[in-house]
């Protein structure tokens, strides 16, 4: 077992010890600690001091910003409900009174047994420690308040830090939260409510917070705000204490309100008595004793259950308790916190100290993102990104290609089938001339050629430029990725890629534009699926020619569909046998043209995309940054502000985490040196 596991077994069983004794202890021990100065649970000094200094130290040194909470008794109660009262009971001091907010900050009172005759207090704010006694702290409270919030009436989270060693008082550390108020008074501001709300929720909301909830017996605890607000994250009140103060000014009914537990105060109630007026601690301590073991009705009241000794009694044991059930698992989030801190720090790039390193880790960023750049476009490999689709290019270019192809197709679908043979008889007629009437003229072919292919021209060059929008959103991202920790890269190798990809799209927009042309100018192709496809089809058109005589609508041509034939009836049967034809011939090559249209379109991608992560990146980037001599490389030099800013957090980090786990492991051998 560890050293920590067998500390905290051993305080968790002696608290449950303590807290199954109390009721007997109490009763035996209740007139004694009325009026001595002995500290009223001295049985737990020894043993739960180096622990809550632990603690303490660990506030202290603000580990809570690092994410890790903290073991806290919060202070919590409506306004005028008799919480300062309460506090200065437990210490054995003046807090600062008067009408509305009096607490306007998080109060932390680290209260400590202290054997020597005369008291210890001060101040911790700011960064400062303030050194004050007895007859001043009040006033002194309130200039650090003023300090620390401003000398109007608003609130400040930021916490003033009360340390008060002092014979008799219990070893205590709690957080005293700003009193609960609806109505904001003059000079406070209009959200009052919601300000201290939000600072309550805060401090309690973490499972290592225990809510010492003050209610007054003057009211109903079913319509206390305090109340509401510890049961949003404490539903059942299993770290919930109750302390009902003012048990003198309403005593009727007390004894059933605190039996019958009707707001789940898991952890009890214990009645108290308020201090009046000019009296001592020691007399107000004597009059509680007495009330709660004269008064008719308050006497009722299980002697576990009323007054300041039970509730510091209480509080201690349940203190010890829940500091030895969270220091485990504090000791292990700080030793994890370190750990990631400090490997995060040593995976940041290193400063750089001369030209000649930041040479060295310029061609070691081109080299990465080269790297990256062939097995995401190029060997269509995304473990990089796996879960960003965006950046898996070959499956999303795959798909633009499909999209590309299916466009073309589309854009051409209703010539073959539409206004069936109207196009190729109006060009027939145009083409007349003084010549044998059974040739064909190629003139005819071509002009429908190039009226399809200019139909169709737009689609190619938007692709190109579809796709080279979208590789130019790779690339960089690619190229800021492995350069983010050069800031002072990061400007030239974004305007590098622009510049090349924009190079690249022009390259390709008027090669595309070129293949265009071609297909507009002349007809060939060596591909013998032509003469098979338009052989096909030719052999339809003697059942076509019967058909188109008689009085169907429609004929079924293999490899096209359903054409309409109804109006063709009026035309030479010759027009219409070289309308046929030339239809056929213009189907059959059009499939080769729009496959040339596709295959080259992938070909030339390929071979550009190739060419531009394999030669052309690195080229632009290192000319770009050395040949304009702009001194980019010398710039690397300078760190940037984000990775200098993450630098000093990280080292900030593990500074605290080291000086806390110092802590944790001082106190630990302190503790197994006592076992």
């Amino acid at each position: 077992m560890s050293l920590v596991g067998s500390v905290s077994d051993e305080m968790s069983n002696s608290s449950e010890n303590q807290v199954e004794s109390l009721p007997q202890s109490i009763e035996e021990k209740h007139q004694e600690l009325v009026v001595s100065h002995v500290p009223i649970v001295s049985s737990f000094n020894e043993r739960i001091r180096p622990l809550l200094d632990a603690v303490d130290k660990l506030r202290h040194l603000q580990v809570m910003k690092e994410g890790i909470q903290l073991p806290t008794i919060v202070v919590v109660g409506d306004q005028s409900s008799g919480k300062s009262s309460v506090l200065e009971s437990l210490a054995g001091i003046s807090l600062p009174r008067g009408q509305g907010i009096c607490t306007r900050v998080p109060l932390i009172m680290r209260l400590q047994h202290h054997t020597a005759p005369e008291p210890e207090l001060s101040l911790e704010f700011n960064g400062k420690t303030v050194p004050t006694s007895e007859a001043q702290i009040a006033n002194a409270i309130s200039l650090a308040t003023d300090e620390i919030a401003g000398s109007a009436k608003g609130i400040s989270n930021t916490p003033l830090t009360l340390v008060v060693k002092k014979n008799g008082v219990p070893d205590l550390t709690m957080v005293d939260l700003p009193g609960i108020t609806r109505v904001p008074v003059h000079g406070q501001p209009e959200n009052i409510y919601e300000q201290i709300a939000d600072i309550i929720m805060e401090y309690i909301r973490p499972e290592e917070s225990i809510i010492l909830n003050v209610l007054s017996a003057t009211v109903d605890f079913t319509t206390c705000e305090s109340i509401r607000m510890s049961q949003k994250v404490d539903k059942n009140g299993e770290r919930t204490l109750a302390v009902v103060t003012k048990a003198d000014r309403a005593p009727e009914g007390l004894l059933e309100k605190v039996t019958a537990d009707d707001v789940n105060i898991g952890l009890g109630y214990v009645c108290v008595r308020n201090r009046i007026g000019d009296e001592s601690y020691k007399e107000a301590r004597k009059e509680e004793a007495d009330l709660f073991e004269n008064h008719p009705l308050l006497s009722k009241i299980d002697k576990s259950m009323v007054g300041i000794p039970v509730l510091a009694q209480k509080l201690v044991q349940i203190q010890a308790t829940i500091i030895a059930r969270c220091l485990p698992e504090i000791v292990r989030k700080i030793n994890e916190k370190l750990n990631a801190s400090i490997s995060e720090l040593n995976r940041m790039p290193k400063t750089l100290s001369s030209v000649g390193e930041a040479l060295t880790t310029f061609m070691g960023i081109v080299g990465s993102a080269k790297e990256s750049l062939n097995k995401i476009i190029v060997r269509g490999e995304y473990d990089e990104y796996p879960e960003d689709k965006n950046m898996h290019c070959t499956a999303r270019l795959v798909e633009m290609l499909n999209q590309y192809s299916g466009e073309l197709r589309k854009c051409s679908e209703n010539d073959l089938t539409g206004n069936f043979l109207m196009d190729e008889i109006q060009v027939l007629e145009e083409a007349k001339g003084i010549q044998l009437p059974n040739f064909l003229p190629r003139t005819t072919f071509l002009a429908i050629l190039q009226k399809k292919v200019e139909k169709v021209s737009h689609i190619p060059v938007a692709f190109v430029e579809k796709v080279w929008t979208y590789i130019e959103g790779v690339v960089i991202s690619v190229l800021m990725h492995h350069s983010e920790n050069y800031h002072q890269l990061q400007l030239s190798t974004r305007r590098a890629g622009h510049s090349l990809i924009a190079r690249m799209k022009e390259h390709s927009r008027n090669w595309v534009t070129e293949i265009v042309q071609m297909e507009k100018l002349t007809d060939y192709t060596s591909n013998p699926e032509y003469m098979n496809d338009w052989s096909k089809l030719m052999a339809q058109q003697h059942d076509f020619t019967r058909d188109e005589k008689g009085y169907i609508s429609t004929f079924k041509i293999e490899g096209l569909g359903e054409v309409p034939i109804a109006g063709l009836r009026g035309y030479d049967q010759h027009v219409l046998l070289q309308a046929f034809d030339l239809k056929m011939r213009m189907t059959a090559y059009w499939k080769i043209v729009l496959r040339r249209l596709v295959d080259f379109m992938a070909l030339h991608l390929q071979f550009c995309l190739r060419n531009l992560v394999n030669k052309e990146m690195e080229e632009e980037i290192v000319k770009e940054l050395v040949g304009r001599h702009d001194g980019a490389i010398e710039r690397m030099l300078e760190e940037s502000p984000a990775v200098a800013a993450k630098r000093e957090k990280l080292n900030v980090s593990i500074k605290l985490l080291s000086e806390s786990n110092n802590v944790l492991g001082n106190i630990m051998d302190k503790i197994a040196s006592n076992i």
